[in-house]
């Protein structure tokens, strides 16, 4: 029986060529599209609730999707702002357009103004209330660009926390309580991630460009990412076990042994490949990632259609 390969334990290689990007290129980079894929995260669990499934409840997520991408990409522009210079230390950020010196501070600056007035807008047209956790998002982001990523252990549980208000923003968008099991689930997967991430980065034969790395060793960072993935999947259990769906309970033998098959694989990725430098990248791209998300994703999506009966 043939096995899938791990990925191998080397570092990505570049997104784009240096040589060939121009300045609008270099802006679009600037903003990390593919990294926009971070933001789908707070799609799901409002979609769990029967009274989000209309045209208005669809519409307002999708505006909420947006709202965030703006947000994440202001956020992009401000750490490469103040990070330009320990990134041009690392083997992928430093074809950064700022690192690289493919634009200047200046332009970077304007352009960030220019999404600010664009989320400012979409904000105003979406929903207001989600200026509430869009500005929770910019400020946590601001601290942590100008001081708490230094932090060793404290940088962690910014990141993850910035997943937990996109989060609560899908709930804000619809007028939905947030539900805390799932919130604090997903932030405990964050954890796992960044945990991950920290771990391929101590690989790397100059630390410098993150100076957080000296407050940890792979072993205390292997006890977290246990510590912290038991956690995520005892959230996993309360949520499916109390939520309020004529089909919770009897679920779980299809949610959970899909669930802990996609975070075991991610697990084995960074433990036994040394892998997880780049999340976004294996989550897209690992087929066994894909496949359990997808199938989790296919039996919640025809457990709402036989709830509105339509099937």
């Amino acid at each position: 029986m043939s096995t899938l390969p791990l990925p191998a334990p080397t570092t990505p290689e570049p997104m784009t060529a240096l040589p060939g990007r121009g300045p609008l290129r270099a802006l679009v980079a600037l903003v990390r599209p593919y990294q926009w894929i971070k933001n789908l995260v707070l799609l799901p669990l409002p979609l769990l609730h029967p009274q989000v499934w209309n045209a208005t409840g669809v519409l307002h997520l999708l505006g909420a999707l947006a709202v965030f991408t703006v947000a994440s990409s202001i956020v992009y522009i401000g750490n490469d702002i103040a990070d330009r210079d320990r990134d041009r230390r690392h083997p992928i950020k430093r074809n950064r357009p700022l690192a690289a010196g493919q634009l200047t501070v200046s332009t970077a600056v304007v352009f960030g103004i220019v999404l600010l007035a664009v989320l400012a807008a979409l904000i105003a047209l979406v929903e207001p209330l989600l200026a509430a956790p869009v500005l929770g998002y910019l400020a946590l982001n601001a601290a942590y660009s100008y001081g708490l990523k230094h932090v060793p252990v404290v940088e962690v549980f910014a990141v993850a926390v910035g997943f937990g208000l996109r989060l609560i923003a899908g709930y804000v968008a619809v007028h939905l309580d947030t539900s805390w099991w799932p919130t604090m689930g997903v932030f405990l997967l964050s954890v796992v991630v960044v945990l991950g991430k920290r771990r391929q980065e101590l690989g790397l034969p100059d630390q410098a460009h993150r100076p957080a790395l000296r407050g940890y060793t792979k072993g205390f960072l292997d006890q977290l990412v246990v510590l912290s993935a038991a956690l995520a999947v005892t959230t996993l259990l309360f949520f499916l076990a109390t939520y309020e769906f004529p089909f919770g309970v009897q679920v779980m033998p299809l949610i959970l042994p899909l669930t802990l098959l996609g975070l075991f694989r991610y697990l084995q990725i960074v433990s036994v490949s040394g892998g997880g430098g780049d999340p976004v990248r294996i989550l897209v791209r690992d087929r066994i990632i894909l496949v359990s998300g997808a199938l989790s994703a296919v039996i919640w999506l025809v457990l709402q259609l036989v709830v509105h009966d339509w099937l």
